[in-house]
């Protein structure tokens, strides 16, 4: 018979794995807060803010190593703003995007090319998604 304990109890705990990406430099266990990335054919390493996703040919550096980098003779080292603000969006941001919706479901009427109702061509009169709802110009 076998034994009737779950993976989690019979599991080591470890400190190894954790939550938080590390620093990929040799025996530094600072917090990550930029990826490293290299484009071989220009010669270029490019550092920029932590990407969203542990890549295999990318390296995460804490705050002292990515200040203190420097690339081979030849190379150039772009470095990329990082976004130090908030990583929430702003009031600002929440009501753009709400006028922008609303902008969006409103039905448009298009002046300037005879598309207006007052003859010439159809008019949007409502929308429903994709899909439109056009009055004919002769009525």
């Amino acid at each position: 018979m076998g034994s009737r304990r779950g993976p989690l109890k019979s599991a080591v705990p470890s400190n190894v794995v954790s939550l938080v990406r590390r620093c990929s430099r040799t025996a530094c266990g600072r917090p990550a807060v930029a990826t490293l990335t290299y484009v071989y054919a220009d010669s270029t390493a490019v550092l920029g803010p932590l990407a969203t996703y542990a890549e295999p040919h990318c390296y995460d550096l804490c705050s002292e190593h990515s200040e203190r980098l420097t690339a081979p003779r030849g190379w150039e080292v772009v470095r990329l703003a990082t976004d130090t603000g908030p990583t929430r969006p702003s009031g600002d941001d929440l009501e753009a995007l709400a006028n922008a919706v609303r902008e969006a479901a409103r039905p448009q009427e298009r002046e300037g090319n005879g598309t207006n109702g007052r003859g010439g061509g159809p008019m949007e009169i409502a929308r429903r998604g994709h899909l439109r709802v056009l009055r004919s110009p002769d009525s």
